[in-house]
């Protein structure tokens, strides 16, 4: 059988990973550093987030390379290449495919600014003017960091460059890769807002509701089709031949799904990452707010639990120990300082001795103003071990809120609980918490990076290796089956 190489142009790292198509064996693995940040100190503090995204270009190429290099004489059984990547964000592209912006991504805060005269933020006017029923089309409600908040903020202050073309990050690399115009797929288009997921193309009307052309969003195709070969610069920076299949993109969200649930519509997936979603695959459009409905790879769809209360609530509350440690008492940080962490959260009771986090630390994407609370402190139970392991409780309720808000709206509970993201991963205490959360044991893949496994998948569907997604869901292994 063929070999597929997976590619996931993720936040922290771009990851890229080679699967046996036969028996799902990773047969080479690379991750690198995603070093493209350029936000300036005064942007991070006003909420900004911007990426160099023609670097991003050059380390995902990179990855590749050295995925592929690691291959031995089997790179000749490549049969092509599947990309994934960070959703919502936005690159704008000329007409050669350049990068005429940074990569704006989903971390960006600039929509929730308040717009001159309006007594308005930017999404809120945008989503006043996309109306109340938008979300019942687009599965989704507009929040800041989406494409369509993002260039909307960009019409309105004078800064959308004329001609260009709107692009999320993993279809950029794939038209660089190529050296064909940039197109996205139903699961990236999605996550703009702007979206019609029954037709699973753009809402021409939405976008016009908002004042944007849609001349700037490119050709939406499935995820899995043929993009076009690999460009002859990108056969030599990656050691591969010339017109190898690269095939239309897919989002991260739904890539990980793909590459961690062996049976579709048995399972409830928590993939943990900086962020955190719970997701269902479901055959039809299911209109549950706030819960999104996400196109799903090739057909059906996700009904998906998305929130900011991920790996970023234990980083922030790591970074405040950080703080403790070197303000307060003038110490040395261990380096060892998550592991620490755990063992206390793993000695500290159940429960957390009566402590009760509500982890909303960076608010909720459908409730941008919540804030985090720890309740039921007292002189007793205010230990370090409590706090910490009721902020990983804290998670997991917010896990489970998700499920139970997904089995409410469809009726269908299931049966297999399947844990991914490295939030998850490196993590066992959490990991603990939420399977006696679920009630379900917690299964977790073999393979680590369960996006660019997934994009690897649909690679094989492209390539004509399986015959659908569900099948080469099939392939996927867990830890100790």
């Amino acid at each position: 059988m063929p070999v597929t190489i997976g590619l996931d142009i993720g936040t922290t790292t771009v990851s890229c990973v080679a699967v046996d198509t036969d028996c799902g064996e990773e047969l080479a693995f690379t991750t690198l550093a995603n070093s493209a940040n350029i936000s300036s100190a005064g942007d991070r503090a006003r909420g900004r987030s911007e990426w160099n995204a023609e670097g991003i270009a050059r380390i995902a190429t990179a990855a590749v390379g050295q995925c592929a290099g690691e291959l031995g004489q089997r790179i000749s059984e490549v049969a092509g290449i599947g990309i994934t990547g960070q959703q919502h964000g936005v690159v704008l592209l000329d007409v050669e495919n350049r990068a005429v912006s940074p990569l704006i991504n989903w971390q960006d805060r600039r929509g929730e600014e308040i717009m001159p005269g309006e007594g308005l933020s930017y999404v809120e006017k945008a989503a006043e003017l996309a109306g109340p029923e938008a979300p019942r089309t687009s599965g989704c409600v507009l929040s800041a960091g989406f494409m369509g908040v993002t260039l909307y903020w960009l019409r309105q202050t004078g800064a959308l460059p004329e001609g260009a073309t709107a692009a999320f990050v993993a279809d950029f690399v794939a038209a660089t890769l190529t050296g064909r115009p940039p197109v996205t797929d139903p699961t990236n288009g999605a996550g703009s807002g702007l979206f019609d997921l029954h037709t699973r193309t753009w809402d021409e009307g939405l976008i016009a509701r908002l004042g944007l052309s849609r001349s700037l969003f490119p050709q939406v195709r499935e995820a899995g089709d043929a993009l076009g070969g690999l460009s002859a610069a990108a056969a030599v920076a990656t050691g591969l031949p010339v017109g190898l299949p690269v095939f239309v993109a897919l989002g991260d969200n739904q890539a990980s799904f793909l590459g961690s649930v062996a049976s579709l519509t048995e399972t409830v997936l928590v993939n943990v990452g900086t962020g955190a979603q719970v997701g269902c695959f479901v055959d039809s459009v299911c209109h549950a707010p706030p819960l999104e409905t996400r196109p799903f790879a090739r057909e059906g769809y996700l009904l998906v639990h998305a929130g900011l209360s991920g790996g970023q609530a234990y980083a922030i509350l790591h970074n405040l120990l950080r703080q403790i440690a070197s303000q307060l008492l003038g110490s040395a940080i261990p380096a060892d300082l998550y592991e620490r962490m755990n063992s206390l959260a793993a000695e500290a009771p159940a429960g957390a001795g009566g402590l009760l986090c509500d982890p909303y630390f960076a608010g909720a994407r459908w409730e941008p103003e919540r804030r985090a609370s720890i309740a039921g402190m007292s002189d007793i139970n205010l230990t370090p071990g409590n706090v910490i392991r009721s902020v990983l409780e804290g998670m997991a309720r917010v896990f489970l809120d998700g499920y139970q808000k997904i089995r409410t709206a469809t009726g269908q509970p299931r049966s297999g609980l399947v844990g991914a993201g490295n939030g998850l991963r490196q993590n066992a205490v959490l990991s603990q918490i939420v399977a006696q959360a679920f009630g379900l044991p917690l299964r977790v893949p073999v393979h680590r990076e369960e996006a660019a496994f997934g994009a690897a998948l649909i690679a094989g569907v492209g390539a004509g290796v399986f015959a659908s997604v569900a099948e080469a869901a099939h392939i996927v292994q867990y830890q100790e089956d």
